[in-house]
């Protein structure tokens, strides 16, 4: 991963510099969407095709669609992209199925292109904003480049062109804001990526969450379930929110703003909000064109809350066609629906629900119940799944704890570290609110103040040699096991 990086960061640092003296924003389309399609290639190799001809299907959709706006040429352009999606995600399902030497079985060999759910996903909204009658005329060369842009192209954030092709048409000179916030989210990117390899390896082998969740024949006790999803809950976020922030900060360093993927997830303390704050881009995009017009199709309390849940049961088909992934999004349906009717029940008996303690209750029922969810996201089983269930509800499973005392600390260590880590950044932007708020004064308690606020107002400039130094210290200190999942694992869903 290291050389990987490295490798990135010079292409990145080439493209940036000649970016810089080129006047015309149609020569840094072309050079960005070259750079885009080798870095693909870097991935996915001779896949890239995929990509190309899906870039060029969904252009040529969007001419025909925009010469005359009726439905049945948008469930053409939709029609022809989830069969395509559906080719290299569902159908080698199906080959996995089938016994050995039997024509179905060949359907298992299938090539899966590497991020094709999140650049589909974009091509569709783009057929679906037309639709709605946005003023969209993108060009091949753009229309190529939003769909390939490197840092959205492998997952996400999933953007709309909407968005995107005003700031590809945009003059751009280096901006200091945006060279101060893309070098301090490249750098909490590369730090949070580290953490989450480091969780998914173990500090030594078979100590991780990769290892420990494909032993499908353990029988785990209560506690070990428990630290188990809060293990793999962290390492998922510290993998998919690391790679975020390293590609949303590589973007702002070109002048693009890409949509947020992630607002302080665990914080939640409903349901609902949780699914504003994780996986935004996807979560709004369900909400925007698959949950809304369903809801409002009809205008039954049912419906809407049957709506809900279908969308959530689409987000879990997203991920993959297994079970055990449309049970995970039936489940956060029926969370939503249930914190909904909680909502209207306190409506009609007038029960006010608030203050310190209402809050850390409802924050600690929403973390409990999405770390349960992930039993049904990372099982490798159905078998398995349902014995983490049957060990969460049986208080005797409790008395022991079998897991390795090393994932333990490991776990513990990154849930707390999480917490204190908001609480710090809380606490600095107030030390720089407060210094720009302080008067110019000799005063030594004001000048300690406003060094100590300019410190925290301008942390992008320390923060990247302090996370050199904790990467180096990581890699010295631990040997992790090996990880079957990396900074890009949620391309692979």
């Amino acid at each position: 991963m290291t050389m990987q990086l490295v490798t990135y960061g010079i292409g990145a640092l080439l493209t940036w510099l000649i970016a810089m003296r080129l006047g015309s924003a149609k020569a840094r389309q072309v050079l960005y969407l070259m750079a885009s399609w080798l870095f693909y290639y870097s991935w996915g190799g001779w896949l890239i095709v995929f990509l190309i001809f899906s870039s060029l299907m969904n252009y040529g959709l969007g001419e025909w669609l925009k010469k005359r706006i009726r439905a049945g040429r948008l469930w053409t352009g939709i029609l022809c992209n989830l069969v395509m999606l559906c080719i290299f995600k569902y159908l080698p399902l199906l080959g996995a199925a089938g016994a050995a030497g039997t024509p179905l079985a060949a359907l298992r060999r299938l090539v899966f292109p590497i991020g094709i759910s999140f650049w589909t996903f974009q091509a569709l909204s783009y057929l679906l904003e037309l639709y709605r009658e946005e003023d969209l005329d993108p060009t091949v060369v753009e229309f190529c480049l939003y769909m390939s842009f490197w840092p959205t192209v492998l997952q996400g954030p999933i953007c709309r062109l909407s968005s995107m092709l005003p700031q590809f048409r945009q003059d751009w000179t280096v901006d200091e804001d945006d060279l101060r916030t893309g070098v301090r989210r490249v750098a909490i990117g590369i730090l949070m990526a580290a953490l989450g390899i480091l969780m998914a390896g173990g500090l030594h082998s078979g100590a991780g969450v990769d290892a420990l969740f494909e032993n499908t024949a353990a029988r785990w006790s209560g506690l070990d379930v428990w630290l188990l999803v809060l293990g793999y809950g962290f390492q998922l976020y510290f993998s998919f929110c690391g790679w975020s922030h390293l590609m949303i900060g590589g973007a702002r360093l070109f002048g693009i703003r890409l949509h947020e993927n992630f607002d302080r997830p665990y914080l939640s303390t409903t349901p609902s909000m949780f699914w504003t704050r994780w996986h935004m881009s996807l979560s709004f995009w369900i909400r925007d064109f698959l949950f809304l017009p369903l809801a409002t199709a009809r205008r039954e309390v049912w419906w809407r809350n049957l709506s809900l849940v279908i969308a959530m049961f689409v987000f879990g088909l997203w991920h993959g066609g297994s079970l055990l992934y449309m049970m995970w999004g039936t489940y956060h349906g029926l969370l939503m629906v249930l914190h909904r009717q909680w909502q209207e029940f306190r409506k009609r008996v007038g029960f006010e629900w608030s203050g310190a303690m209402p809050t850390l209750i409802s924050w600690a029922l929403t973390f409990s119940a999405v770390c349960v969810g992930y039993i049904f996201f990372n099982a490798k089983t159905l078998a398995q799944a349902s014995g983490m269930l049957k060990a969460l509800v049986s208080f005797h499973s409790y008395r022991h704890l079998t897991l390795d005392r090393s994932f333990c600390v490991m776990t513990l260590v990154a849930a707390v570290g999480y917490f204190a880590v908001i609480g710090g950044s809380a606490l600095l932007d107030r030390l720089a609110e407060r210094s720009r708020n302080l008067e110019e004064s000799r005063n030594w308690t004001n000048m300690v103040a406003r060094g100590l606020g300019i410190l925290a107002d301008e942390r992008w400039v320390w923060i990247t040699p302090v996370v050199v130094v904790v990467a180096l210290y990581l890699s010295v200190m631990f040997k992790p096991g090996h990880a079957d999942t990396g900074p890009v694992m949620y391309a692979l869903f």
